[in-house]
C-alpha cells in the first residue's frame, strides 16, 4: 500500500550517488530504506538513481512510502533520477538543492558518501549550531565507516574549536533502528534566541509625598 505522500513527513538521507568499495554499503543503503518506510515515513534526498542513493530510494518506494527528489540542473542527466516514481524537483543551483532539502526534512541521516556527503552533513550541522533550524542529524555508523570523522571531531573539542554541545549536534547510531530513533521520534529541542530574556520584575509602589 503505498502512503499519500503530502501527508508523510519525511526524513533527509545524506549519501553517495557511487556504490561503494563494499558491498555492506549497498546492504545499508537497503536496510535504512527499508526500516524508514516501515516507519511510515518518506524520503527526501539528492534525486540521483545510481549508487548508495539509488538503493535508499529503491527500497524506500518498494516498500511504499513516498520519495521526493531534489536535483540541480546541471547534474540531471549524470545522477538519472527516476521520475517514473518519484517526485523530482530541479533547481537551478546546488545552494537551491541544499536549502530546499533542508526545509522539507524532518530531520537527516548520513550514510557512506563522499565530499557531497561531507558537505551536506557540516553545513546542517551548522545551521543547527547557528539556530537557523533545530533538527536531528545523525551519522548511520554501521561498519565504522566515520570512525575517522568522530576522531577529527574530538580533537576540535580537545583544541578548542567546537565546544561539546556542538560536537554533539552530530549523533552516532552504530545500526538502522538506532538511527531512526534519533529521527522519527527525536527529543525537542529548545530555540536559540540572540537575547536573553529579561528578568521579571516586582512593581515597586510609589512613594506618597510627604
Amino acid at each position: 500500500m503505498t502512503m499519500p505522500a503530502s501527508r508523510v513527513e519525511r526524513v533527509g538521507v545524506f549519501c553517495g550517488a557511487r556504490p561503494g568499495a563494499r558491498p555492506q554499503h549497498l546492504r545499508l543503503a537497503t536496510e535504512f530504506g527499508e526500516a524508514l518506510a516501515q516507519r511510515g515515513t518518506g524520503l527526501v534526498y539528492g534525486a540521483g538513481g545510481v549508487g548508495i542513493m539509488g538503493a535508499v530510494a529503491d527500497a524506500v518506494l518498494d516498500a511504499g512510502a513516498p520519495v521526493t527528489g531534489v536535483i540541480p540542473r546541471q547534474l540531471y542527466e549524470r545522477e538519472q533520477p527516476d521520475e517514473s516514481r518519484t517526485e523530482v524537483i530541479v533547481v537551478e543551483t546546488m545552494h537551491e538543492r541544499k536549502a530546499l532539502m533542508y526545509r522539507l526534512a524532518v530531520g537527516f541521516a548520513v550514510l557512506p558518501g563522499g565530499l557531497g556527503t561531507l558537505d551536506e552533513l557540516l553545513e546542517v550541522a551548522t545551521w543547527n549550531q547557528l539556530g537557523i533550524h533545530h533538527k536531528p542529524l545523525v551519522l548511520v555508523n554501521q561498519g565504522g565507516f566515520f570512525d575517522p570523522l568522530l576522531t577529527l571531531l574530538d580533537n576540535m573539542v580537545s583544541d578548542g574549536f567546537i565546544s561539546q554541545e556542538e560536537r554533539f549536534v552530530i549523533q552516532v547510531a552504530s545500526g538502522v533502528e538506532e538511527a531512526l530513533d534519533c529521527l522519527v521520534s527525536p527529543e525537542p529541542r529548545p530555540e536559540r534566541t540572540s537575547i536573553p530574556p529579561v528578568a521579571s520584575r516586582t512593581p515597586v509602589a510609589p512613594t506618597a509625598a510627604t
